[in-house]
């Protein structure tokens, strides 16, 4: 998703929760890798009126009125992108979570991993780390379960950088330890093995600068 712009440094009101996710409590986001998966989900509701209009609202909702998920979850996505782009960051988080139901409907995985996680992104470059978090534990979770460890690995990249806006210098590299070991055993690019070993190498501040001889 790439560096968080300058924005409003309250978080945003977002539109749309999803679904039992924001009730759930996320044990993982204090601890390495742990957690638990979430209970099933109902339906979604209506697409707010706001956001129906555009060649990609028409494309989405075609591929929503015929149930095939995979192609509502790729309409949402593309919606989602071009959100991001105008820095429109409710419009985007409602079309993400529109995508990510329908990747679980489509029983596509490693895609709703993928996409947990993407809003942790989101919602960090809105200013939100405190919400992201809880997108980034359950993006580890699944790819966990799936043995995706790169996804795994970015999943916990992410939430160590949250962490690390919290606050939290220990918890951001303890999981920024976790995302070195699984990115290297993944394979994964250097810059992302990079980033997780700079976040590792987060120090700690003790006190307030002072002059040398002061």
């Amino acid at each position: 998703m790439g560096a968080a712009r300058a924005h409003d440094p309250r978080p945003p009101r977002w539109g749309e929760p999803r679904p039992g996710l924001l009730s759930r409590l996320v044990a993982s986001a204090r601890t390495a890798l742990g957690g638990s998966r979430p209970a099933p989900r109902g339906g979604l509701p209506e697409l707010p009126m706001a956001l129906r209009r555009g060649q990609l609202a028409d494309a989405y909702l075609a591929a929503e009125r015929d149930a095939d998920h995979r192609r509502a979850a790729a309409g949402a996505v593309a919606a989602m992108e071009t959100a991001i782009a105008a820095e429109e960051w409710w419009q985007a988080d409602v079309w993400a979570h529109r995508a990510l139901w329908h990747f679980e409907q489509a029983h596509a995985t490693l895609h709703a991993a993928r996409q947990a996680r993407r809003i942790g992104d989101l919602r960090t470059a809105a200013g939100d780390p405190v919400s992201a978090r809880r997108y980034y534990a359950e993006a580890i979770d699944e790819a966990r379960d799936i043995g995706a460890e790169q996804e795994q690995g970015r999943a916990a990249l992410g939430l160590g950088r949250s962490l690390l806006e919290m606050g939290d210098v220990t918890g951001a590299r303890r999981m920024a330890g976790a995302a070195v070991d699984l990115l290297d055993r993944a394979r994964a690019p250097a810059s992302e093995i990079d980033a997780a070993r700079a976040l590792l190498g987060t120090e700690v501040a003790v006190g307030p600068a002072t002059k040398e001889g002061g």
